[in-house]
């Protein structure tokens, strides 16, 4: 995974995911699977937008008797719930089969997040790139890292004088102030 992803399209197989992560397993059996749902959702809503990525969710109707859903949850994350009788898998296996040419062509890479053997040689034979559950758990910690470090404020100098703590402005005014300039 070391070229960039901006601009890629990431499939992540969200029930696969869910249990695989320790964090979203103990999030579905101590609270609820809605609660893991919505922890791997606001996971990869910062993760997309940090990478620049286009990220795609897919859930699995799960059973039950409802048709095909898509929400758009942020300018990079789209959340896709199933028809019944259809698998996330085989939604993704479609979508990745559909956007190849497409994609190839715009020089965009394509990406699938699942641990399933089986999906995973499928997507590749479609030219996706795969990368396991795991893997996309380092990736969406190392970003929060990342995204961490760059926002943190400065360090404070450890100086023992209060007005090295100060910002430049009130720095210059004490400065004005001491030499009775004001």
């Amino acid at each position: 995974m070391s070229r960039s992803l901006t601009n890629a399209v990431l499939f992540v197989d969200g029930y696969n995911i869910i249990g695989i992560w320790p964090g979203l397993q103990q999030k579905r059996d101590g609270e609820s699977t809605e609660s893991a749902r919505r922890h791997l959702i606001e996971s990869l809503i910062n993760y997309s937008a940090f990478e620049g990525l286009d990220a795609r969710i897919v859930f699995d109707a799960h059973y039950q008797n409802t048709p095909g859903v898509s929400e758009k949850v942020s300018r990079n994350l789209l959340i896709h719930y199933t028809a019944y009788g259809q698998t996330a898998d085989t939604y993704i296996e479609k979508m990745c089969a559909s956007l190849r040419h497409k994609l190839r062509l715009s020089r965009r890479r394509l990406l699938v997040a699942t641990s399933d053997r089986a999906q995973q040689l499928t997507v590749m034979g479609y030219g996706a790139e795969w990368m396991s559950a795991m893997q996309l758990s380092e990736a969406v910690e190392a970003s929060n890292r990342q995204r961490q470090r760059r926002h943190q404020t400065p360090k404070r100098s450890r100086s023992r004088f209060l007005d090295s703590s100060l910002d430049p402005e009130s720095q210059r005014r004490l400065a004005q102030l001491r030499m009775g300039l004001k």
